[in-house]
């Protein structure tokens, strides 16, 4: 039993401390129905998708209002609208229950407490992912990864800065908008350009990140290195091996890659993520067997040239 001592007069006496109240047992099913009339804002709707009845998807509404001590929605003629509560709420549930999916299906994992995603589809399409520890950027072989890691510091996450100017024609310039994640830019020797070609690149400026297969639970937890990062404003380090469209006809082609997301900000100071893509053949992903992937094309490999990294010759010198 947890316990805390205070000190009374000239004595001490044990305090025992206060015992919490365990979350009800249907708490996924509650928070399930509230996204799912969240998202519809339709009673009858939100009934059909869930296979549930009207009584039911009520009864979770009113319990975890209770629980949570606040009003999620506004009801008017039988309109349903998300109150101030509601809306602050539903982003963290809309995670909980991706992730908890995620989890069920073996999809989600943590590996030495770092994200992991292991998700294959049965057309035979797959996507892995590992998060791994900035340390691996200064341990690494690729001097762009370091020297790009070394300008942002400098820059302060600043896209304008000068000492960031050297490495953003390798960079993917993201903005965070009501309807998802945009690209903003692409650098001209970014990974996108030469995988997709640079008249698709400028084509695509604007336009919102293209879904993955997958639905929607596993699009959320993709988009959780992008709220991390933006929401820290720090920077995070992945690796991933999937399977990307190429070409005219789109066919999908094996690629492997390093992910370094950095936080930033706009000459406005609104946020701004910057993303460096370089594929790389010694991927390090749990289950993953890079002897058995196919090559990496030599048309899409960055080539960086040692002597443009300004800031690794300062700590050599």
């Amino acid at each position: 039993m947890n316990q805390q001592m205070t000190q009374s007069g000239t004595g001490s006496e044990a305090v025992e401390a206060p015992k919490e109240t365990p979350p009800p047992a249907l708490l996924f099913e509650m928070t399930r129905s509230f996204v799912t009339l969240a998202r519809t804002l339709n009673l009858s709707h939100a009934v059909a998708e869930l296979s549930s009845t009207r009584q039911t998807l009520r009864r979770h509404i009113t319990q975890l209002e209770t629980e949570m001590g606040v009003q999620l929605f506004n009801v008017e003629d039988r309109r349903y609208s998300l109150t101030k509560a509601g809306e602050e709420a539903l982003p963290e549930a809309l995670d909980l229950v991706a992730r908890f999916t995620m989890w069920l299906r073996g999809t989600a994992k943590h590996h030495d407490n770092m994200q992991y995603v292991n998700f294959r589809l049965p057309n035979g399409w797959s996507f892995h992912q590992q998060q791994h520890p900035l340390s691996k950027v200064w341990a690494g072989d690729s001097v762009l990864m370091r020297e790009t890691l070394r300008a942002w510091a400098m820059s302060g996450g600043a896209i304008e800065a000068p000492e960031l100017a050297h490495v953003r024609p390798f960079l993917i310039v993201y903005r965070l908008t009501q309807t998802g994640w945009i690209c903003v830019e692409f650098g001209e020797e970014c990974f996108y350009v030469k995988w997709f070609g640079w008249a698709k690149a400028r084509s695509s400026v604007g336009r919102s990140i293209g879904n993955m297969p997958g639905g929607e639970n596993f699009a959320r937890l993709l988009e959780q290195p992008f709220s991390e990062v933006t929401n820290t404003q720090g920077a995070r380090l992945d690796h991933v091996s999937t399977q990307v469209p190429r070409g005219e006809k789109g066919r999908l082609q094996a690629i492997r890659y390093a992910r370094l997301m950095m936080g930033g900000q706009f000459p406005d100071g609104s946020t701004a993520l910057f993303a460096l893509v370089e594929p790389i053949a010694n991927i390090e992903i749990e289950g993953v067997e890079t002897a058995a992937l196919a090559p990496i094309p030599a048309d899409v490999l960055i080539n960086f040239d040692k002597n443009e990294a300004k800031f690794e010759q300062k700590e050599e010198d």
